[in-house]
């Protein structure tokens, strides 16, 4: 009986130990994806009344949760029973992500009439549901790029027993939310963090210095959050483009990988954002059309 429960502790103990290695294997392996999910997830986060940031930021970690809870399950049993439908399901998230780093360039060069972030506040102030908007834009995101963390992390533990991928695919998930979110909460903070200093130090010696880095570093975060937050997502989609279809793995060996991922990525979301804009123009009703209705209503 004793020798038995050992031998079921031996095997538990033997299980995390592989779990352990195969989860330090498969972060170093989304490390590039996870530096992306960091600044994209930055950029989503800003922007907001100080007030609201916090809020805001742990209403985007909860989605991410949720994303994550939704995510590994269904990788798990499409992995197994249906790998194809995984390709798929990561090209599809490329496009999405593709477009939405388009998009911000097209309209950062031809519909900017004000800076971003006054914009931003402009519309918490006019639109009541403009927070709620960003939040659920921001899940989205997260959710396309937790799909691509979750799958590089299967990946790496293909070769392992059915535990060990479950075990290692779900601590990869909890670490990314939890380190990802964590450092986001920092940076978004990082102005109070120097006020405080400031305050705590009498506004004399190196702590109020410090503070006063703080304080005038995070403006100049934030836009280069904005920045690396589209290259980053233009570079993921591209990574994944180049990754899935084996004709674009394959082109321009001489080509820098890094160049060739921006290059697809930026052409689907070129692609994407025309195709977006033709639909909404078919959609949308033209003015003469409403106003003619009306009048003949009237």
């Amino acid at each position: 009986m004793a020798s038995g429960f050992f031998a079921v502790l031996d095997d538990i103990t033997a299980l995390m130990d592989d779990v352990a290695v195969a989860t330090k294997l498969a972060t170093r392996k989304t490390a590039g994806i996870l530096g992306d999910d960091l600044a994209v997830n930055a950029e989503k986060a800003t922007g907001f009344m100080a007030a609201r940031e916090l809020p805001v930021l742990w209403a985007i970690t909860k989605g991410s949760f949720v994303n994550k809870i939704i995510i590994v399950p269904v990788a798990l049993l499409l992995n197994a029973f249906l790998p194809a439908a995984v390709t798929g399901i990561l090209l599809l998230g490329g496009i999405y992500l593709a477009y939405e780093g388009a998009e911000k360039i097209v309209h950062y060069l031809f519909h900017r009439s004000k800076s971003g972030h006054e914009v931003i506040k402009e519309a918490v102030v006019d639109d009541p549901n403009a927070e709620k908007t960003k939040i659920r834009s921001a899940i989205t995101t997260d959710f396309i790029l937790s799909v691509e963390i979750v799958i590089i992390a299967l990946g790496s533990v293909a070769d392992k027993s059915t535990a060990t991928q479950i075990l290692t695919v779900s601590a990869v998930a909890v670490l990314a939310t939890v380190g990802v979110y964590g450092i986001v909460a920092l940076l978004v903070r990082m102005d109070d963090a120097g006020l405080h200093l400031i305050k705590r130090s009498g506004e004399k010696g190196f702590a109020t210095a410090l503070g006063k880095v703080l304080v005038k570093a995070l403006p100049i975060v934030i836009r280069i959050l904005a920045v690396v937050g589209t290259i980053a997502l233009i570079l993921v989609s591209g990574g994944i483009f180049a990754h899935s279809i084996n004709f674009l793995h394959h082109l321009f060996p001489s080509v820098p990988a890094i160049v060739k991922e921006f290059a697809f990525g930026l052409i689907a979301g070129l692609v994407a954002v025309g195709v977006m804009e033709i639909g909404r123009a078919i959609i949308k009703p033209k003015k003469g059309t409403v106003d003619s209705t009306h009048n003949h209503t009237s």
